[in-house]
């Protein structure tokens, strides 16, 4: 009988994607697509996670239909998943909607509650009667109850009990999605109002099953390449603390696999970091009390769909990637893009941009050197050198935005109070609404966004710890110069 071992979600996600790509890179794409499902569970095998073999195949066709770039909420359940395979590579454009929802994995939690658990000990205090403010608590049969139909979920009574004895259930993609995107539909499974959703992934990271998965763009690019386009990597200055190699090895690495060339994004990000020093001062003499930095792709879909009101506070420079395309495109017009990305939401961002042909996560990036089996020690490095400063290659650790607009920034630097707001949650769009709308902030006057906590080296589609992946950064960016040295 075959032992499976115990997974973490990625690394099962991230099986699927190496076993796709094998798939394309074999004699017959489509048949040994099919046969993933079966491959990872076959006949016999110790079932880890579902009640049989055959829930959990079900769930990993769904993977790998999410793998192949489709939505699964758009499958009939009777396609093939050989006839998927065929489809991904007939292909004109892939879909620009990142994220879909395995409802096959999908667990249906429970409604999150409020109660009292067995540990109340029917004390005479009643803390938690006393701070309720909408009368929820009452005693009965010697413990504390809680109504449920009254009950707010604020959290008192948990702080208030001294036993602990108060306890909170929460599902997790709903309860760290910050707009409210995310929650049950009416079959009990979670689903996802793209009206609402900012892209940000938290979602994906949260869910202990696993059930809500990129749609990957790996055939899209792995296509192109087959059939001889010149492709172009762009990679984003986080990818440095996620690299199993140096840069210089990884530029050969990427183009043994088939890209054109690598182009860094810190060149984007000193365009960037100039652009936003320049339209910071120019507010701050109209008399603006604050701007936002651009950057973030979730943060700029947050204030389209969900904070209109602070788009005027938003800097008008645009992001490191799309100046980074815009070299790109200038030098080889005739090349494909493909931005090498920390999170989802930049999925979001290229749909309007026409310099940026696709978008592979790091997750993705990894899963294609495992499928490739490529021997790192067998690659000789390449000469990697484009101009950017050290504080552009620091643009993906929190504050480094910030820090990079200051060095650019031309005349008092004790006119820049910079305010950081690492990671996008319900407490910190609600601190930003209030900026919005007194049209202050008293914390300071250049506020950098970021959707991710300690900012895009911690993206949601990254491989390696985060401490690790800062140092590695900030190693990388000590060897170049600083924007203050060409004042």
């Amino acid at each position: 009988m075959a032992n499976i071992p115990e997974v973490e979600t990625k690394e099962l996600k991230r099986d699927v994607l190496v076993r796709i790509i094998k798939a394309f890179l074999s004699e017959n794409f489509e048949q040994n697509t099919r046969l993933i499902p079966y491959d990872m569970r076959p006949k016999g095998c110790e079932v880890p996670y579902r009640c049989c073999v055959f829930k959990e195949r079900a769930i990993l066709r769904d993977r790998v239909i999410a793998g192949l770039g489709f939505a699964i909420e758009e499958d009939d359940e009777k396609t093939l998943l050989s006839d998927y395979a065929k489809k991904s590579l007939d292909r004109k454009e892939p879909d620009h909607e990142p994220l879909t929802v395995l409802g096959t994995a999908c667990k249906g939690c429970q409604a999150s509650r409020v109660y009292i658990t067995e540990l109340c000990q029917n004390c005479v205090a009643r803390s938690c009667i006393k701070v309720c403010r909408f009368g929820a608590i009452t005693h009965k049969n010697g413990r504390a109850v809680i109504d449920p139909e009254k009950c707010k979920k604020c959290g008192l009574c948990m702080s208030a009990c001294p036993y602990g004895a108060v306890v909170k259930t929460v599902v997790p993609c709903e309860s760290v999605c910050p707009t409210g995107a995310i929650s049950k539909g009416e079959d009990g499974r979670a689903h996802i109002d793209m009206d609402k959703c900012i892209s940000c992934g938290k979602c994906v990271t949260a869910c202990p099953f696993g059930a809500v998965h990129a749609k990957s763009q790996l055939i899209d690019v792995l296509n192109q390449i087959k059939q001889g386009k010149q492709v172009v990597a762009m990679m984003a200055p986080s990818l440095v603390g996620h690299l199993p190699c140096s840069v210089e090895k990884f530029h050969a690495v990427l183009k043994n696999i088939g890209f054109k060339e690598l182009y860094e994004v810190a060149q984007g990000a000193d365009v960037t970091a100039t652009h936003e020093a320049q339209d910071l001062k120019e507010r701050l003499e109209r008399g603006d009390a604050f701007m936002t930095t651009s950057c973030c792709a979730a943060y700029n879909e947050l204030v389209e769909k969900h904070l209109p009101e602070l788009k005027k506070y938003v800097s008008d420079t645009q992001t490191p990637l799309y100046y980074t395309a815009e070299i790109v495109k200038k030098e080889h017009p005739e090349v494909l893009t493909v931005f090498l990305s920390p999170c989802f939401a930049k999925r979001r961002e290229v749909i309007t941009n026409p310099n940026v042909d696709y978008v592979l996560n790091f997750e993705e990036l990894a899963a294609i050197l495992v499928a490739m089996d490529i021997n790192m020690e067998d690659i000789k490095e390449e000469d990697f050198t484009y101009e950017a400063s050290k504080e552009a290659k620091d643009f993906p650790l929190s504050g480094g935005v910030a820090r990079s607009v200051a060095a650019a920034w031309k005349g008092d630097k004790d006119a820049i109070k910079p305010v950081i707001i690492s990671g996008l949650t319900k407490e910190s769009i609600r601190t930003l609404s209030r900026c919005a709308k007194t049209g202050k902030c008293d914390l300071g006057n250049l506020i950098e966004v970021m959707s991710c906590e300690g900012g895009c080296i911690a993206g949601n589609a990254c491989t390696s710890p985060f401490k690790k992946a800062s140092k590695k950064v900030e190693d990388y960016s000590s060897k170049s110069h600083s924007l203050k040295d060409k004042e």
